[in-house]
């Protein structure tokens, strides 16, 4: 069998590593076998966190909704509640940004809901 010395092959696989690791701290930036389980992890952590992204923003949107809902004496669930019975289809994200840019159009949709 012939020798296959694999020059080109591994330099580019290494430097794709190394160009994906770029900014790690310490040897997990310079040294090939590190760097390469370090962007394993990384790129394992990027994979949850764009999930995760996803209920933190939900879970914010809920925490503005309920304390703009307190001031016009309601709580989140009831806000939501009377949302669903009157048809009013907005999503989380849209009532929590005219709750802070808008409050008279928020105010309005209160108004139509009590």
């Amino acid at each position: 069998m012939t020798r296959v010395k694999r020059g080109n092959v591994a330099r580019k696989r290494r430097k794709k590593v190394l160009k994906l690791a770029k900014g790690f701290r310490g040897a997990h930036s310079n040294l090939f076998r590190i760097a390469k389980q370090q962007v394993v992890k990384s790129l394992r952590y990027a994979y949850v966190g764009r999930k995760r992204k996803k209920r933190d923003f939900r879970r914010l949107w809920i925490v503005r909704l309920n304390a703009v809902a307190r001031e016009y004496g309601l709580n989140y669930s009831q806000l939501i509640s009377k949302l669903k019975q009157s048809k009013i289809g907005l999503n989380r994200k849209m009532l929590s940004q005219l709750s802070i840019l808008d409050e008279g159009a928020f105010s309005k949709i209160i108004d139509s809901i009590k």
